[in-house]
């Protein structure tokens, strides 16, 4: 009896050794991926974003790179400055150009050198509104100091609100920028990038498998984002037309600056906005018109919400509804670096569980014996 209860001792300790060194490792491993993260944790956002620029922007590289003989890090600093050029400078300059209005702003309320034009008749006949706001106005018009000093401390809270407003736009534009740099360093050595990422799709998916997955991500990502640039067209147009059809004064420049806003991922409202303000203060426009006028620019400048999850996923090797569900879910969570990472997971977790339905051994010998399912 101890003759049997002396090999099971040993292998139980052998058993028990080799659990705790496995568990060990685990531990440590996970420790270091913990660590790894925190310390990445400050720059996920923007890398994420940069891996999403080069995948996008990766064929439209190698074909610069092409006509310049092959050189990837000239044909990645070209499309870089290119990108910088074409929606950074623009948009600097309009934010600046926002800027100096809103410091004009403040600079005639404290100095009161603001002049409210006085309000038409008709505004007091507006439905529901209509009286306040034409007292409202009469008032700003006849003692504006007096007013400010009322509302002192709704201003407060408003111009605290529209600084922050400005302040984030000016850090999502540095981060996009940043991002767009990053971007570009990622595809000029997007060959061995490309190596590595098949590499880790195989290692973990096995060798066929995950060269499809590689293909689909990548796939799922250039598609999302030629859904958002088509729409940044689209935008533009409508824009652009309903700014013709108003008579609002240098529309084509604005649907321009609509566009560029669009593809940086901008509010087309920092434009529309102000084309509404010169609506109702130009005294060129019956109330019919301007309300008319100001319902198609709030449309158009708020278009893109609905356009975006109809023109996402086409050419990617899943169906529809999951990408315009993986974008929507991805987008509600976290805004449009969601619909990007949403689109993607929900495709690839398509891909994988009907992967999985396909391979049913059951279903294929049932088949391949011609066996007919019934219900009893």
């Amino acid at each position: 009896m101890n003759m049997h209860d002396e090999p099971d001792t040993a292998l139980e300790q052998r058993l028990a050794s080799r659990l705790l060194d496995v568990l060990i490792r685990a531990g440590l491993i996970l420790a270091m991926v913990m660590l790894s993260l925190q310390v990445l944790s400050p720059f996920l956002t923007l890398m994420v974003w940069a891996l999403i620029l080069a995948i996008s922007l990766y064929p439209l590289h190698q074909s610069i790179a092409t006509r310049m003989g092959g050189r990837q890090g000239l044909a990645s600093s070209v499309l870089v400055l290119l990108g910088i050029l074409l929606i950074v400078a623009p948009t600097s300059v309009l934010m600046s150009s926002l800027g100096d209005s809103v410091h004009r702003l403040i600079e005639d309320v404290q100095n009161n050198t603001l002049q409210i034009p006085a309000p038409r008749d008709g505004v007091a006949e507006w439905p529901i509104v209509g009286k306040k706001l034409h007292a409202f106005w009469a008032q700003a018009h006849a003692d504006l100091p007096a007013l400010v000093q009322s509302l002192q401390p709704k201003i407060g809270d408003l111009a605290k609100s529209a600084l922050g407003f400005v302040a984030s736009i000016g850090g999502g534009l540095l981060q996009f920028l940043a991002a767009f740099i990053l971007a570009g360093i990622i595809m000029a050595f997007g060959e061995a990038g490309e190596r590595g990422s098949g590499a880790i799709f195989a290692r973990v998916a096995g060798s066929s498998r995950g060269a499809e997955i590689a293909r689909l991500s990548a796939a799922t990502i250039r598609a999302v984002a030629q859904g958002v640039i088509g729409v940044a067209f689209i935008q533009a147009i409508i824009v652009g037309l309903c700014l013709l059809l108003a008579g609002v004064p240098w529309a084509a420049v604005l649907a321009v600056i609509v566009l560029v806003l669009a593809i940086a991922q901008l509010p087309a409202l920092l434009v529309t906005l102000p084309a509404i303000v010169y609506i109702w203060t130009s005294g060129n426009y019956g109330n019919v018109e301007a309300i008319t006028y100001t319902a198609l620019l709030v449309v158009s400048g708020t278009v893109d919400n609905v356009l975006k999850p109809l023109m996402l996923g086409r050419g990617v090797d899943a169906p529809m509804p999951v990408i315009l569900l993986g974008a929507l879910g991805g987008m509600a969570n976290a805004g449009i670096l969601g619909m990007f990472v949403g689109a993607t997971l929900l495709a690839l977790g398509y891909q994988i569980f009907m992967g999985w339905v396909d391979a049913d051994p059951d279903a294929g010998r049932s088949g391949q014996a011609g066996d007919i399912p019934s219900i009893r």
